[in-house]
């Protein structure tokens, strides 16, 4: 019997489109309910899906969340997947009543803090392992935060998802020849020899647009070129560079294309996340700094392998020289692996076969 679930999310995101159709094919019923408003979402720079996910009445106060639970406890539904998030109280209200309403319920999240993460790799959240505990199966991001919970709860069904990208499987076939790539940096007017592109929000400084800066100034301006894709309240001034292109916020599919068609390499100093599937997948390795407690990395800085499909520097020193040091050939030799391991392991498909692995448990 195939599985009627109800999903909630703060909002559905264009690139988490794909995996929610491909889920719908594989249950008899999977409803999405967000609990943040179109305007909220927007507010905060999310270019939503177009699905038909429905709205969850809710009252929320920084972080701490409080939604009607009284949709999801329908006979609709047989499982409930709801948020690995402490603070989310309904969430404990429903976890604590499954003798009431007779719902499977499996947690989905990081598992794990960003801005705590070495201290959670030695001692997990016990907010999270209560929930965990309480829960009937869980959806885990990332490989090295599933494994720490399996570690713990060896009999509960628990899934590495490998959080990946809508399209991520059509964008690993566009392979853009060398011809192309020298007509589309002719056409957006960018003439330096190795090329590199960032694309995130500046919404925050955990990013360290600071180790951007500094690795701008200091590289060889005619030789280094940096194209800049993202807008927000912490973006620096790049109005100085020649070697800096800026294009600010970009929507459009086919321009963002282009732009990652000429750059050489990726680059983002820290809290790299999934802009960094998006770039593997167009064969840019990722060039980042390594985790620290100065240097925040969300969960899909794991995907990076070392001198393979990456580079990931220790210091600013460390990155100069590395940079310096580069050859077209070793990146063009990094690309490749990073589109493979995008293939291999990232893709939408993939993503839904893992949760599914959670739902079918269930249902033997």
């Amino acid at each position: 019997m195939r599985p009627k679930i109800a999903v909630l999310q703060p909002e559905v995101p264009h690139y988490r489109e794909e995996f929610f159709q491909r889920l719908a094919q594989h249950c008899e019923r999977a409803d999405v309910y967000v609990y943040h408003s179109q305007m909220h979402t927007r507010k905060h720079g999310f270019n939503t899906s177009n699905n038909n996910e429905r709205h969850l009445r809710n009252l929320d106060f920084h972080d701490v969340l409080l939604y009607n639970p009284f949709p999801l406890c329908t006979k609709r539904y047989d499982t409930l997947v709801l948020m690995l998030h402490f603070a989310h109280l309904t969430t404990w209200l429903l976890l604590l009543t499954k003798w009431l309403h007779r719902k499977r319920i499996v947690l989905w999240g990081q598992g794990i803090s960003v801005k705590r993460y070495l201290t959670e790799t030695k001692e997990p959240d016990w907010r999270l392992k209560w929930m965990i505990a309480l829960a009937d199966g869980v959806w885990i991001y990332e490989e090295p935060e599933a494994k720490q919970w399996q570690s713990l709860f060896p009999r509960k069904p628990i899934v590495a998802l490998n959080n990946t990208l809508t399209d991520a499987e059509k964008l690993c076939r566009e392979v853009v020849s060398t011809e192309e790539k020298t007509l589309m940096k002719k056409k957006w007017g960018i003439t330096e020899e190795t090329v590199f592109i960032f694309c995130a929000r500046f919404d925050n400084n955990y990013r360290r647009p600071d180790l951007l800066l500094e690795t701008i100034r200091q590289l060889n301006g005619e030789r280094f070129g940096f194209i800049i894709i993202g807008d927000g309240r912490n973006k620096p001034d790049f109005s100085s560079f020649h070697n800096v292109h800026d294009f600010g916020a970009v929507y459009d599919k086919q321009t963002k294309h282009e732009l990652f068609a000429t750059a050489d390499a990726y680059f983002q100093p820290g809290w790299v996340g999934l802009s960094i599937v998006e770039a593997m997948a167009q064969g840019k390795p990722v060039l980042t700094f390594r985790r620290s407690a100065e240097i925040l990395q969300c969960v899909e800085y794991c995907y990076i392998q070392e001198n393979v499909n990456g580079i990931i520097f220790n210091d600013i020193e460390d990155c100069l020289r590395q940079i310096n040091a580069l050859t077209k050939e070793q990146l063009t030799q990094m690309g490749a692996q990073a589109r493979n391991f995008v293939v291999g392991k990232l893709t939408p498909r993939q993503m839904t076969e893992a949760a599914m692995t959670v739902l079918n448990e269930f249902a033997r």
